[in-house]
């Protein structure tokens, strides 16, 4: 009987995550995807964990097993929130699978430098995306014509550039063959570039 009640109180937090993630990207103003997703997430979690505590259907769910139900729920939307709507917003993965179905199936491999440097940035306003995320993440301020790290910023590419360095693979398969290129990307960039900004 618990495992059914369990699994019918599972079934309200989907419903209303579902419910509260369509009524705010169709009716409110969303900053970040991400963000939102979230929040819908952890209001759908705190509801449902309203009517499982306060409807008597529930009562052979003790405390524990209740709040444990919450502790998941909120990991189900977290997961909801990255999985789904984030992947499919920020995925250049789906993406590519987009851009050769709009092209027919197929777009010769010569091509797809052309493909993101000339129609990727520019249909999915990447610049403009990435930016607006970035300052609501509070890692960049925009001063005139200057973007700047903050402190919590320049503390995160400091995290990132050791965990790329040390924990992503050596031996990457990339376009037929393994290399570690991606572990320092930065290796080949042009030093002489005039666009930095004190």
């Amino acid at each position: 009987m618990k495992i059914k009640q369990a699994l019918i109180a599972s079934c309200i937090f989907l419903i209303l995550l579902l419910s509260f993630y369509y009524v705010h990207i169709k009716f409110f103003r969303v900053n970040v995807v991400f963000y939102s997703a979230i929040f819908d997430g952890v209001l759908a979690a705190l509801v449902a964990t309203g009517v499982l505590l306060k409807t008597r259907y529930f009562n052979r769910l003790n405390l524990f097993e209740k709040m444990q139900m919450t502790a998941i729920w909120i990991l189900v939307g977290y997961a909801f929130a990255i999985s789904v709507p984030t992947v499919i917003d920020r995925s250049l993965s789906f993406y590519i699978l987009e851009k050769l179905q709009q092209r027919g199936g197929g777009i010769q491999l010569s091509r797809f430098d052309d493909v993101f440097t000339k129609e990727y940035v520019k249909e999915h306003r990447l610049v403009d995306v990435r930016l607006t995320e970035q300052q609501a993440s509070g890692t960049i301020v925009i001063r005139g014509n200057c973007v700047k790290l903050t402190g919590y910023g320049q503390r995160l590419a400091t995290f990132s550039r050791f965990f790329r360095k040390n924990f992503l693979p050596k031996q990457r398969l990339l376009m037929g063959e393994y290399t570690d290129a991606l572990t320092d990307p930065f290796r080949e960039s042009d030093n002489q570039l005039d666009y930095e900004c004190k």
